[in-house]
């Protein structure tokens, strides 16, 4: 019983010492490494223990650190537990009944998970979007072209346990060591499976549409640069691609992965997109890609920290940046062009509210929009609004 006192007291000492300005998983890292009196397995539930606190801190913020711990605890896990036998024998007694079973014996609505339905968009599910909390996300790998029999092979021999999908993804449990067994952005990219699917439009697309020489293509917002991997994939290789961000040594390493996944750029800029840009910096473009800075909020099931730092003026904040952002480059789309728009936000005014803004002037009309909604399989909730610049325009 000693050890299970010990393990909750250090959980609440990490979860009250930590502080919004990095993510969760960085900070317990530290925590571990100057500390070294832990073993691979105390880490383990010491940090399933922190993870499941924040995964349900709006259900039990009113609580005692350690009380509201072990309830987290009881409603995400499912097998019996020497710590919750010791600390809690009743919790551990229901452990492995149904969600509504618990939901019932704790005397709780679950939708009290998300403080902020009102904000989600359209035909997100409140109540499932609040279930997926629950649970850690997937790994889920995106196999490169002509890869996929020998990426099967690799993970198979290495016994890897993982699932094809689809022709193209597999899913693996979320701490499984890939980087061992395959090579990253040359067999396989890191992409969590709805991220994957976000150029699903294109197959709709008339044919003509590619047929015209190499397509020039911006990636604005490229961050690390996996969706400028996924439509180099899709376009098979049929484009001239310009990347820019706002942070310089994103694009360095943003250069050096799409050298490994060999997919050349053909520009690259640093540039502050809220601004608007001087006549001439950028070419018109057949296809942009508008994966702008978002809450994240479709994956913070994979962050659940964000759960106990939600504030709603963020959303604000972010909305007007999105703004301020797609009015600036929708401008340098070539007339019949293409404009992904494209969030891991669940919420509306990142989301169906930006794509009505880019609609107002007549000149960008809407083919689709959707919510990816990885909450129905353990991945992330994505949006993606697919505009045409009309030909007519001016």
């Amino acid at each position: 019983m000693g050890r299970s006192y010990s393990y909750i007291s250090s959980a609440t000492a990490i979860v009250n010492a930590y502080k919004e300005e990095q993510p969760f998983g960085y900070f317990i890292k530290k925590f571990f490494a100057s500390n070294k009196k832990f073993g691979s397995r105390d880490r383990k539930i010491i940090a399933n223990l922190c993870y499941c606190y924040f995964r349900t801190y709006q259900l039990f913020r009113k609580e005692k650190t350690e009380d509201a711990m072990l309830k987290g605890f009881f409603l995400c896990d499912t097998s019996h537990s020497s710590l919750l036998q010791d600390l809690s024998p009743e919790l551990n007694e229901l452990i492995g009944t149904s969600l509504e079973q618990k939901t019932l014996h704790l005397e709780l609505e679950l939708i009290n998970i998300i403080p902020f339905s009102e904000e989600l968009g359209e035909g997100v599910s409140p109540l499932e979007f609040a279930a997926s909390f629950l649970r850690q996300p997937l790994l889920f790998l995106r196999v490169r072209p002509n890869k996929m029999a020998a990426v099967i092979e690799k993970m198979s021999n290495a016994n890897l346990p993982f699932e094809q999908l689809t022709p193209a993804c597999v899913a693996l449990p979320n701490a499984s060591s890939v980087e061992k067994v395959l090579l990253l952005n040359k067999d396989v990219v890191v992409q969590d499976f709805n991220s994957q699917r976000v150029f699903d439009f294109l197959q709709t697309i008339p044919a003509d549409f590619f047929e015209s020489g190499k397509k020039a293509v911006w990636d604005c917002c490229a961050a690390s640069g996996g969706k400028s991997i996924l439509l180099f994939d899709r376009l098979n290789g049929n484009m001239q691609l310009t990347v820019s961000d706002i942070r310089k040594t994103i694009l360095h390493n943003l250069e050096e992965r799409l050298a490994q996944a060999r997919v050349p750029i053909h520009k690259k800029m640093v540039v502050n997109l809220e601004e608007q840009l001087s006549p001439g910096t950028m070419d018109n473009f057949d296809l942009i890609i508008c994966d702008v800075p978002c809450t994240g909020s479709g994956t913070w099931s994979r962050t659940p920290e964000q759960l106990a730092f939600y504030n709603n003026e963020s959303i604000l904040q972010y909305a007007q940046k999105q703004k301020a952002i797609t009015g600036n480059v929708a401008m340098n789309l070539k007339r019949g062009g293409l404009f992904f728009y494209i969030t891991c936000s669940v919420f509306k005014k990142e989301n169906e509210e930006i794509v009505e803004g880019l609609q107002a002037d007549g000149s960008l009309k809407l083919l689709d929009q959707q919510y990816l909604k990885g909450y129905e399989m353990q991945a992330d909730t994505m949006f993606v609004a697919v505009l045409q610049k009309m030909v007519t325009a001016q």
